[in-house]
């Protein structure tokens, strides 16, 4: 609920405070007086789209600030939790308008951007005038207003999850049958690859290996007769033999060196001991290096098989067996495609059958509720004197989607026999000013905790009619909260809060001001409404009685 509003220094306002109440708040004033300026001003602390200059001649910036009641359970504190801002039973909003065009707004002292601002604002107001094509008369919301009349979320819920599975599902399928026709149209090579490269059976870092052992053995031949030279240098026809001579003859006259050759003798021995060690080495060397030629050629053959295979595929030799395994893969989906494909066109059967009785039962209930509408309508239409007017909620087949089968339009008949069409098509200014209300106080949910602002919806009605249009406009707001600008006198004498506004002028400013009116103040101004500029003792008569009918 709209508690207050204070307007500094925007278009024509230089300072503006106003504290609603509950109930149905009027506002009235002579034409060009200002009273869509103060709507412009709250649309823009709202984060609605509307003029590009609203700062006041003169000024650095605009600044509008609105204050809403905000009791438990109100849809607006999901967003604001979502947004992370703290949540009392009081919501501050404040919007700046610089005058280089920047705006910056805040929600309880949290600066947020417009998306959360008018995210929030969807919640709180909701503003209704006769060419309101983006709310009653818009054919695109009607399902989502039948919807929320009959209070479906539950059901339209589950239709957007069997919606979303049949999908998924049918995705499924398709990138399965994708995959089976690019693989039914490589079946021949897969094979013959697969076939290949299971005869070859490469391993992961073999073709180094075979590389090591061919350069190997290919230079053998020169390094065996190297090697062989040195392990004779190392045998008892060299190094060896010295070393055990200078052993023994060394031996022979240790006793009488007096020590000075144990030393001597014990790094022999050492030297003895590193010789057996090379001599091993050398041996077995030789032995490796030992290989029947028809070793070379076979490692050869294989070598360049490997190598051959993996420029075939365009990969390097160690991922050769990862390819093998990715064929087969491949290969398998092919081997394994009737039974998969069953699989899934089952699924796809299941999914669709849920889609199917959740949106059929969902049309049923549809259907139900639009016939529930059409006589709420009637009901209402009767007291504002369109009782020979016919309101039709039009249920008829439609494209399968998230929402169901359906489509969902609101048409009119403004006299029995006469062709239904479209709201905004067929009926006059202030038919659809009574259509638009009624439709409203059928949709409305009085716990919404909306603030619903009706511009001028009695334009082009008057006498009786006025005041049936000023009763539903005073019922509706017996649960809430209605701001309601008319110039309809039958109106404003229902409201339960009068504001007048007022325009000033003189030779360097104009300037406009919101005024509340006392009950004398408030005669004043219905006979205005009733008689012109003049104001007659007849005419304050006439809104005395207005007044007195409540």
């Amino acid at each position: 609920m709209l508690r207050g509003l204070d307007i500094r220094d925007m278009l024509i306002i230089d300072r503006l405070e106003l504290n609603f109440q509950p109930g149905l708040n009027v506002l009235t004033g002579e034409t060009g007086a200002g009273k869509s300026i103060l709507l412009d001003c709250l649309g823009f602390v709202l984060g609605w789209r509307g003029r590009a200059e609203l700062v006041r001649q003169g000024a650095e910036q605009g600044e509008v600030t609105a204050c809403f009641d905000l009791p438990e359970g109100h849809p607006g504190r999901a967003i604001l939790q979502e947004a992370g801002i703290s949540i009392d039973d009081e919501l501050i909003l404040r919007r700046v308008n610089s005058r280089d065009g920047r705006k910056t707004a805040w929600i309880n002292d949290r600066r947020v951007s417009g998306e959360v601002l008018r995210a929030l604002s969807d919640t709180l107001v909701e503003l209704h005038g006769q060419h309101d094509d983006r709310g009653l008369l818009n054919p695109r919301g009607h399902r989502q207003m039948l919807d929320a009349f009959a209070g479906l979320s539950d059901d339209v819920a589950l239709v957007r999850s069997a919606w979303k599975a049949l999908n998924q599902t049918r995705k499924a399928l398709e990138s399965a049958q994708v995959r089976i026709d690019e693989a039914k149209a490589e079946e021949d090579y897969l094979r013959h690859a697969v076939a290949e490269l299971d005869a070859l059976a490469p391993e992961p870092g073999e073709e180094q290996t075979l590389d090591t052992q061919r350069r190997l053995m290919q230079a053998a031949e020169k390094i065996r007769t190297d090697i062989a030279k040195a392990g004779e240098a190392l045998g008892l026809n060299g190094a060896e033999g010295m070393v055990t001579d200078a052993s023994r003859w060394l031996e022979g006259v240790v006793d009488q060196a007096e020590g000075q050759l144990d030393e001597t003798l014990s790094a022999i021995e050492r030297a003895a001991l590193a010789l057996d060690e090379a001599q091993q080495g050398v041996t077995q060397c030789l032995d490796a290096l030992s290989f029947n030629p028809t070793e070379l050629e076979e490692a050869e053959e294989r070598l360049f098989a490997i190598r051959g295979l993996a420029r075939k595929h365009n990969v390097a030799p160690d991922e050769l067996s990862d390819l093998a395994d990715d064929l087969r893969n491949r290969l398998a989906i092919l081997d394994d495609s009737a039974s998969d494909l069953e699989t899934l066109q089952g699924n796809l059967n299941t999914a669709q059958a849920k889609y199917d009785d959740a949106s059929n039962g969902l049309r049923r209930k549809r259907s139900d509720a639009a016939q529930a509408l059409d006589q709420a309508m009637a009901t209402e239409l009767a007291p504002l004197k369109m009782e020979r007017a016919v309101f039709t909620t039009d249920l008829q087949p439609a494209e399968p989607g998230p929402e169901g089968i359906d489509t969902v339009a609101f048409t009119v008949a403004t006299n029995p026999g006469a062709p239904a069409g479209p709201l905004n098509k067929i009926a006059s200014g202030g038919e659809l000013s009574r259509f638009l209300l009624a439709l409203k106080v059928c949709l409305t949910d009085i716990n919404s905790g909306l603030t619903m602002i009706f511009d001028e919806i009695d334009r082009g009605v008057g006498g009786a009619t006025a005041d049936a249009v000023g009763r539903r406009l005073s019922d509706l707001a017996g649960a809430g909260q209605v701001l309601v600008v008319t110039h309809s006198p039958q109106v404003a004498a229902l409201g339960a809060h009068h504001w007048r506004v007022e325009k000033h002028q003189d030779a360097a400013v104009t300037s406009s001001t919101v005024v509340a009116l006392s009950p004398q103040a408030r005669v004043d101004e219905i006979a205005r409404m009733i008689s012109g500029d003049t104001i007659t003792d007849a005419a304050r008569e006439a809104a005395k009685e207005l007044i007195r009918s409540l």
